[in-house]
């Protein structure tokens, strides 16, 4: 119910405008390949781009604003909010201080939530206070969707699908890596 009662808040209080970009993705797999390579924790795609996302939000600080009685609020702290599907429905813990921590810790702050969201443990409080989120149907093939902001968060990331497709290069044709 509350989920649902968010996401009707969010469509009646926002006005989405999706923008869809295709970026080539071939280094972002090349350096996850890196991670399998080497012993340790391997980062999945999409805590590579919280951080990707951190930084961003740090050069544009009114994407990572929060809607207030007062209006639009730039953020205090880049704590983000990842979408984990869930039986329960989709759920979203936020990572606090994300430009604050390495990717080996970003990562395992990640698995941690993702679990306690699948479990059904989390706390309010770990639901809370995100000022932006990023959301992923990639997992699920899907290439391009419009994701619906997490009120009273100002925007959100919806990632698809990295696929390995032809593209020119000079007068030849290579493969590349495209998100």
């Amino acid at each position: 119910r509350t989920i649902a009662a968010r996401m009707l808040e969010s469509r009646n209080q926002t006005v989405p405008v999706t923008l869809f970009a295709i970026a080539d993705a071939t280094n972002l797999v090349d350096l996850r390949g890196q991670f399998k390579a080497a012993a340790g924790v391997v980062p999945a795609y999409t805590d590579v781009l919280l951080k990707l996302v951190a930084v961003a939000l740090q050069r544009h600080p009114m994407l990572a604003a929060r809607w207030t009685d007062a209006g639009l609020r730039p953020a205090a702290r880049i704590d983000i909010g990842l979408a984990v599907d869930t039986d329960a429905g989709l759920l979203v813990p936020v990572v606090r201080d994300v430009p604050s921590l390495g990717l080996q810790q970003l990562t395992q702050q990640t698995r941690h939530l993702a679990t306690r969201a699948r479990q059904g443990i989390l706390t309010t409080a770990e639901m809370s206070g995100g000022c932006f989120t990023v959301t992923s149907l990639g997992a699920f093939g899907v290439e391009f969707f419009t994701p619906v902001i997490n009120h009273p968060e100002c925007a959100i990331l919806g990632v698809g699908a990295i696929k390995r497709v032809p593209v020119m290069d000079g007068d030849r044709v290579i493969g590349r890596d495209q998100l």
